[in-house]
């Protein structure tokens, strides 16, 4: 047999000097699993939390009159790293990044939210963008790359990197970040919004990368090893750098490294929910679209001695420099304009105070010249394959592949 509590409904009509201020728990075992409910934190986008039934309002007559419980008989609701996914769709800077971002709608606010938690503030690997950060960096790496193999053919393995850096290191991908507003929060937690990037920060001084205690995976990592290109290319990362051993995944790191694991995770999280020709249309407005200055990448030791190597091994006529113009040979400050000819072709020219620095130059200005020969900016990259735009009538036109850099 079941009761009404009809102080509940007359509650409203008494004073307040008569109103109870303590409500009995109407059954112990009913409190208990209603709070152990919301200690289950669940990563699916259709979770929610559910509202008290009416059963609830009934007391048991059988049952004897509980005493009153303190605040530490309730069972404790425990605190997240994280905010919990539910969060997501509250979130009024999350809608608007999404929007702003001009990301599929495929893509829910749920999986952005987790895009923005680094591993170092919660470790959980449900609820953190470590996989996405891992997917994002691999899908824009092979993009960026191509990109520059193909437009750049005979670019050198160290300018290669340089130029991989400059597209889609950390510094960068943490401008591109700041730009699109996305701001940290002071600390991570649970009552954080989710539109803040979550990590624990590094505490200044602390030394981060190859430097620190632990070292590299390289397996020559003796200081008498010699560090060459090939070595490079085989055992380090996209940007020719030392991969260092990472004690632990969760611990804290600087900025720019969680706003580069941020903007690939983003990149991942496209590539999973609407495929890969909008992750690559993705890249291609926001890391391929910024101009980088390609020339201010080189840097030569003996120019005069790698273009006579150069000319060479291509078969080309022994470079002669010639005085094109001068001005003020006598003077403070004379002006001389030396050119390169090899045979009748001019290879390039520079202009110095001196007759050496002017040849100096016009060396340099001819190696740019050959190493930054581009067939154009819109050249089809092996990708364009996978969604069938760069077929067309003829099929596939293998790209141009140069013999590399001059060793000297």
């Amino acid at each position: 047999m079941k009761r009404l509590r009809i102080e509940r409904w007359s509650g409203q009509l008494l004073t307040p000097r008569t109103r109870t201020r303590t409500i009995q728990p109407c059954c112990l075992r009913q409190q208990q699993q209603k709070l152990a409910s919301y200690t289950a934190r669940s990563y699916s986008s259709s979770s929610a939390a559910k509202h008290p039934s009416p059963d609830d309002e009934l007391v048991f007559e059988d049952e004897g009159e509980h005493p009153e419980l303190s605040a530490s008989d309730y069972p404790s609701i425990p605190s997240y790293p994280s905010p919990l996914p539910s969060a997501a769709l509250e979130s009024a800077k999350l809608a608007a990044l999404h929007a702003r971002l001009g990301i599929p709608k495929k893509l829910p606010l749920q999986t952005m939210a987790r895009t923005l938690v680094d591993p170092s503030a919660d470790p959980h690997k449900h609820f953190n963008n470590a996989s996405l950060a891992q997917l994002g960096g691999s899908i824009m790496s092979y993009h960026v790359s191509e990109w520059l193999l193909c437009t750049y053919p005979r670019l050198p393995m160290t300018v290669l990197f340089a130029a991989q850096y400059a597209y889609s290191g950390p510094k960068t991908l943490q401008l591109v970040a700041r730009e699109w507003g996305v701001e940290t929060a002071a600390a991570p937690g649970e009552e954080v919004d989710p539109g803040l990037l979550q990590f624990s920060k590094l505490e200044p001084g602390t030394k981060y990368g190859a430097n620190r205690e632990g070292g590299t995976v390289r397996p020559d990592s003796r200081s008498y090893y010699r560090r060459g290109i090939s070595s490079r290319v085989v055992y380090d990362d996209e940007f020719g750098d030392a991969i260092p051993k990472l004690k632990d995944q969760n611990e804290p790191l600087p900025a720019e490294l969680a706003y580069s694991n941020f903007v690939k995770a983003v990149i991942g999280a496209i590539y999973l929910h609407s495929g890969a020709e909008p992750a690559k249309t993705f890249v291609k407005r926001h890391i391929l679209s910024r101009h980088l200055a390609m020339p201010g990448l080189f840097q030569f030791k003996l120019p005069v001695r790698e273009l006579s190597r150069l000319c060479n091994r291509e078969g080309f006529e022994y470079p002669v420099a010639r005085i094109l113009s001068e001005t003020g040979r006598l003077s403070r400050h004379p002006v001389f304009v030396v050119g390169i000819y090899s045979g009748k072709d001019k290879l390039g020219e520079g202009s110095g105070p001196s007759l050496q620095e002017a040849k100096t130059r016009a060396c340099v200005a001819s190696l740019k010249a050959w190493y930054l020969y581009s067939p154009g900016k819109d050249v089809p990259v092996p990708s364009d394959m996978e969604s069938g735009k760069g077929a067309g009538e003829r099929g596939w036109e293998p790209v141009h592949i140069d013999m590399g850099e001059v060793i000297h």
